[in-house]
């Protein structure tokens, strides 16, 4: 092959991939905006339930325990650092174990954190945060739900932890919490570009019967259905 051709088969690559980035830009702008309505199932709404967003990833908020659901049992404040037993809220999200461990920010962000977690390349995690209390803002949104839909959005929870042979989530021993009350565990499935830890906030709240997007690789793409 001649230094011509070389030059211009790069060129056709570089071009592609930047044609990929561009249309991803543009759907991941544009579909958020289709939604996908809330579903009265007719129940009464008394379970509180919270998105929160730190900025990159998004987390789904409820209730330690109610007689329903006792996640303290399941995710043991014990694994915490502050082993504190008197928190009244847990945040769980999924997403890429490599993104949650080291990129709690955009400002940590590793070019090779990024290629693995966009491509299919590495593992996930759930990632698990107590509370005291939550204040609303434009990071953090209440929903009420019924009791129905509140099964239904914590099965659709735990189906996505790893478990050991006795059925129990799997901590994953790290240094890299973000604070003193909150935890990492393994987790089913794989982060990709098509597929981040918004889109598993998003099916969250489809799976609640709730307000959502029709897909959304962002945070933004949750919040702007809720303003």
């Amino acid at each position: 092959m001649t230094v011509k051709s070389v030059l211009m088969y790069l060129l056709k690559v570089i071009g592609i991939i930047l044609g990929i980035v561009i249309i991803y830009v543009i759907l991941g702008l544009l579909i958020p905006y289709i939604p996908v309505s809330a579903k009265d199932d007719g129940e009464k709404k008394e379970i509180p339930i919270y998105i929160y967003t730190n900025g990159v990833h998004t987390d789904i908020v409820m209730p330690v325990k109610n007689d329903l659901q006792d996640w303290s049992q399941k995710i043991p404040f014990a694994n915490t650092k502050s082993k504190k037993t008197d928190y009244q809220y847990i945040g769980i999200g999924w997403g890429d174990k490599g993104f949650y461990l080291d990129t709690p920010t955009w400002a940590d962000l590793k070019f090779s954190t990024a290629v693995k977690a966009a491509f299919w390349l590495s593992d996930s995690a759930m990632h698990c945060t107590y509370y005291n209390t939550m204040k609303e803002g434009d990071d953090c949104k209440m929903i009420m739900i019924s009791r129905n839909q509140y099964q239904n959005l914590v099965k659709y929870v735990e189906d996505k932890f790893d478990r050991d042979q006795k059925g129990n989530f799997m901590l994953i021993p790290t240094n890299a919490v973000y604070s003193d009350n909150d935890a990492f565990y393994d987790a089913k499935g794989t982060y990709s570009f098509l597929y981040t830890c918004n889109t598993w906030s998003n099916n969250a709240l489809k799976a609640a019967g709730q307000k959502a997007a029709l897909w959304t690789p962002s945070d933004f793409g949750i919040f702007q259905h809720y303003k």
